[in-house]
């Protein structure tokens, strides 16, 4: 029997439209729109100014706090503003826009084919590598690699796990690296291990995804400590806590986090980036971001320089059919609705989905029939319907209580509702104003 987490759950239909989509390089745009927010934590602090000339790779932003990440220019040409621009969410944040000429870049990054198995730095050289190269997660928080690759003091990490789960519909990104990249994914595992000073790394990668759990194997033969684990299709599987249940048996404590367990989690498509940043000096400037949806054209995994309009994207397959009415970054599941095309994509951008009106209409809202499905399906064993119904009488002191800030917005409880009630949307609002005075609180 196929591992899996214990607690709640759901398994939403897969739609993975374009699994059969090899990755294909995304063309160059006239203009590139680099975003100065695009990792968990401070902006970074531009250091090019407006007419300077850039190189693909090229650090244009420095990060400006401990929790920041360099950026790089994604493309060649020259810088035409700095300036305030709408992100997907609707938020005015620095960016730096790059006129395309050309496609040049720094003579240190290593562009060719041959895969590099060797490995001589020191983990202190491994991270200072990661850390200039801006390398953040790319499961979705962006958060900055290196210092997660630091356990703090009092903190020990015994194993590395990589999520290769994918547990989201639509998404086939991470998919296709594994089955095109294998080799350099378990190498990224490998630098990842010496970083963390591990012995053992798990790969976690759910059960329909046969092809990747094919090639993954093969490429950890020449590696040692490195397994591959077969999951049970089971959402939210890719979430950290969930994924460390999955394969290590362990849970994360209430308020606690994953180096609790002994575990550091990075995603699939992390490690292909720490293989290219510490062996081939190549920073963070492009991804695989899957563009489909049911009422689209075509299906494609592309490989997308940072800073691309989500509006070329679309163009790319065939532009959006007139039924299109929602588009989200990300999954169905846990992505965010773009309310701007224009807005560009960013380090941790993994889907480009979009769905017609009859796929995204809500339901009415009917009253809670006490039937406990929502709290069945919690993986974190919190009771929905009663957290939805404290937020709505304001009682932020019970919702502390319930502990309403383990809530990872998966949207389980939502998803199986046979009332329609929106409970997520509750949740996060009685979850923030909770965040808001337990913050106070430590001041």
């Amino acid at each position: 029997m196929k591992k899996t987490f214990a607690m709640g759950g759901v398994h939403p239909k897969d739609s993975k439209l374009a699994r059969k989509s090899a990755i294909e390089d995304l063309p160059l745009p006239a203009t590139v729109a680099i975003s100065m927010a695009q990792h968990l934590g401070a902006p970074a602090t531009p250091v090019v100014a407006v007419g300077d000339k850039v190189k693909v790779g090229q650090v244009i932003a420095e990060p400006s706090g401990f929790v920041s990440a360099r950026v790089h220019s994604s493309v060649s040409g020259t810088v035409k503003a700095i300036e305030p621009r709408t992100d997907l969410a609707g938020n005015l944040i620095p960016h730096v826009v790059i006129d395309v000429e050309g496609d040049e870049w720094l003579p240190e990054i290593d562009r060719t084919p041959d895969f590099k198995g060797d490995l001589t730095l020191s983990a202190e050289q491994i991270l200072a590598r990661i850390k200039d190269a801006g390398i953040v997660g790319l499961g979705g928080a962006a958060f900055p690699t290196h210092i997660k690759l630091s356990p703090p003091p009092g903190k020990t990490a015994e194993v590395l796990i990589l999520n290769g789960t994918e547990c989201e519909p639509y998404i086939t990104s991470d998919d296709r690296i594994m089955r095109e990249h294998p080799d350099e994914i378990a190498m990224g595992a490998k630098i990842m291990m010496k970083a963390l000073g591990v012995g053992r790394c798990f790969i976690g990668i759910e059960e329909n995804k046969p092809e990747a759990i094919a090639a993954m194997r093969i490429a950890t033969i020449r590696f040692g400590g490195l397994v591959v684990v077969p999951l049970k299709k089971k959402y939210p599987q890719g979430g950290e806590k969930q994924l460390i249940d999955a394969i290590i048996g362990r849970r994360v404590p209430s308020m606690g986090l994953p180096i609790d367990t002994g575990a550091v989690v990075q995603n699939v498509g992390t490690s292909l980036a720490v293989y290219e940043a510490v062996q081939k000096n190549k920073p963070l400037i492009d991804n695989i971001v899957t563009v489909t949806g049911k009422c689209l054209p075509a299906q494609k995994n592309f490989r997308v320089r940072v800073g691309v309009p989500y509006s070329y994207l679309l163009e790319a397959v065939g532009g959006a059919p007139a039924k299109a009415s929602k588009f989200i970054s990300g999954g169905p599941m846990m992505g965010k609705a773009i309310r701007n095309l224009e807005a560009t994509t960013q380090k941790a951008t993994s889907s480009l989905l979009v769905l017609t009106e009859a796929e995204t209409k809500r339901r009415a809202e009917g009253p809670c029939i006490r039937c406990g499905k929502c709290a069945d399906a919690c993986p974190m064993g919190l009771q929905p319907f009663l957290l939805n119904k404290l937020m709505r009488l304001n009682r932020t002191d019970e919702m502390e209580q319930e502990k309403i800030f383990d809530c990872i917005e998966c949207g389980c409880c939502l998803y199986t509702c046979p009332a329609n009630i929106p409970l997520l949307d509750y949740i996060r609002v009685g979850k923030a104003d909770v965040m808001k005075i337990m913050r106070s609180r430590k001041k």
